[in-house]
């Protein structure tokens, strides 16, 4: 007899992580021979892996029993049991539409709160790197030179957030403890304006041009949808105060790379720490890799040693809401209709 319920563990998971999952009543179904070795702790994608027959016949065979999902598998379509995935990201836009889940009656739960606090620690590396001159510093270290000079700071400073979810108040409680002055920008000010009481002003999508006149960083945090692809073009860019720093941790189709790179060129922009860019593996010919006002990060700034345990802790509480029948208690529900 087929189980009501089967846990399918679709990227590669810690055995530690493994074993709490296996608490909570559900069989689960984990064969990391049959997923791609991992290159890090925390790697959800894994190395170039191909199954031999016999792995793919057991992959298939699992799948084909599974209602529950620990990630996306691409071969979603031998999945047809399936009815939740959690998955280990909190942007998933674009892994829905790939997979053509948009219509689909598949309950979607994101790790959204996992990722906000590594992420807006990188933020404030690369803020406190422009701002705090440790270019210079690693120059005149190299040099062997010791000569004094009037650095700046961030204290005081104008950070604008495109964005107003639970990255960008992470990102604003460490910036506020800093001093500066942080403003969001969202579609729903209203909704937002409250923010945790993390946010100095809250203004709509409209106002966005003008509030970057005043900005001296911008964090772009927002999701990937048909209204934010591009929306950081030439005239953003061009409406920033001269100099500003600017960083990227939501995805890169959001930005116009090539309206980036002049403005990095020109030093209209001063710096960019970019986690993400447009297209991934950032290629080898791309001018960012060489430009000295810009930090590359691989797409791994909220890959830290604890995400998988805080991804299983919300995982396993959604579970017992989902085979309770509360679906309205479960946490980060995707809402498919933000793809539209």
């Amino acid at each position: 007899m087929t189980p009501a319920n089967v846990i399918f563990i679709a990227s590669p998971l810690e055995a530690e992580h493994v074993a709490r999952l296996s608490t909570m009543g559900v069989p689960v179904f984990y064969r990391p021979q049959l997923l791609p070795p991992t290159r890090y702790q925390g790697d959800h994608t894994g190395a170039s892996f191909t199954r031999g027959a016999e792995q793919e016949a057991e992959w298939r065979a699992g799948l084909a029993e599974a209602t529950i999902l620990w990630d996306f598998p691409e071969d979603m379509v031998l999945a047809p049991r399936a009815r939740w995935v959690q998955a280990t990201s909190t942007g998933v836009a674009a892994t829905v539409r790939r997979l053509g889940l948009q219509t689909s009656d598949l309950l979607i739960t994101t790790a959204r709160g996992v990722h906000g606090g590594p992420l807006a620690e990188f933020v404030m590396l690369g803020l406190l790197a422009h701002f705090r001159g440790l270019r210079q510093l690693e120059a005149e270290q190299r040099a062997h030179s010791w000569v004094r000079y009037c650095g700046g700071e961030i204290h005081g400073k104008t950070l604008v957030l495109v964005g107003a979810g639970d990255l960008a108040q992470a990102t604003a409680r460490l910036a506020g403890a800093f001093g500066m002055r942080v403003e969001a920008v969202t579609r729903n000010p209203a909704k937002d304006r409250a923010g945790g009481g993390v946010f100095d002003a809250v203004h709509p999508t409209a106002e966005l041009h003008a509030v970057l006149g005043r900005a001296d960083a911008v964090v772009l945090t927002t999701p990937q949808t048909p209204l934010t692809e591009g929306l950081f073009g030439a005239a953003a860019f061009a409406s920033l105060r001269p100099g500003a720093a600017f960083v990227n941790i939501a995805r890169g189709a959001v930005v116009d790379e090539a309206a980036l790179v002049e403005n990095l060129r020109s030093g209209h922009v001063g710096f960019a720490a970019l986690d993400v860019t447009t297209v991934e593996p950032l290629p080898a010919e791309s001018r960012l890799w060489d430009m000295p006002n810009v930090l590359i990060s691989p797409h791994s700034a909220s890959t830290v040693a604890g995400e998988n345990g805080r991804i299983t802790e919300i995982f396993c509480e959604n579970l017992e809401h989902y085979l309770a029948g509360n679906l309205r208690g479960m946490k980060n529900i995707f809402d498919k209709q933000a793809l539209y």
